[in-house]
């Protein structure tokens, strides 16, 4: 077994998220009794060992992981605009689950599935390495206070187990508004020696903005409140 087969030793206790309402609207409700079934999953719940992709999409296909997809605004557009993968998009908020159902319902994607729970704790052991082609992080909690900072998402070791379960050639794709947490993520990453700065030609070795991420409600706000948008593209190598 190589060194990137082997499980990434992991030792985190404290998570990146909180938890908030659970309240949802009537028809945010309708798609989840009607959706999840069949279209979503808790991470607690799964059974011990892989999570079998490709029998839950009935297909094999290329595997894009976002972790953190909100209100699922931006997800569900850029699973419409890759029907090539499978999409799992990983959140602890059951409204936006619940919108991302009804999303998925009016769309009509079928390349798309939705896990609720600690991302972390799927990564670390239900994702297999080098099965991925993207890992997506787009906003995380920031954190700012400096005595949360070790709530941020975006650490050592979490970063260390992102790249273990990318395939070669697969993408860590980061953005923030927060600079501080942006310049650690570059930190880190470059800090990681299986991941290559697919941008490092760039200034600072940021990525430009990709034209195929829309623009969410989240950073419109951000822009206008003077908050520059940092990507940052890795590469598995």
């Amino acid at each position: 077994m190589s060194a990137s087969d082997q499980q990434v030793p992991f030792h985190r206790t404290v998570v990146s998220y909180v938890r908030r309402s659970e309240r949802t609207t009537t028809g945010q409700q309708r798609a989840w009794d009607r959706y999840w079934p069949e279209l979503g999953a808790e991470i607690d719940a799964l059974p011990e060992g892989t999570l079998d992709v490709s029998g839950w999409f009935g297909r094999s296909a290329p595997v894009i992981l976002e972790i953190g997809s909100g209100m699922g605004e931006a997800t569900a557009e850029l699973a419409t605009a890759r029907p090539d993968a499978n999409h799992l998009a990983v959140e602890v908020y059951k409204p936006g689950l619940a919108q991302l159902l009804l999303r998925i319902e009016k769309l009509g994607l079928d390349n798309l599935r939705l896990l609720r729970g600690d991302a972390v704790m799927l990564l670390r052991n239900h994702i297999e390495p080098n099965s991925l082609s993207e890992i997506r992080v787009f906003f995380p909690d920031p954190w700012p206070k400096k005595r949360h900072h070790k709530r941020r998402l975006v650490q050592d070791d979490i970063v260390e187990m992102m790249a273990s379960r990318l395939a070669v050639g697969g993408f860590l794709h980061l953005a923030t508004d927060w600079e501080q947490y942006a310049e650690q993520m570059l930190e880190m990453c470059h800090e990681q020696p299986t991941l290559r700065n697919h941008h490092a030609d760039m200034p600072g070795g940021w990525a430009p903005r990709p034209e195929w991420r829309p623009v969410t409600k989240f950073e419109q706000r951000a822009e206008e409140e003077g908050r520059v948008i940092r990507d940052l593209v890795f590469e598995r190598i």
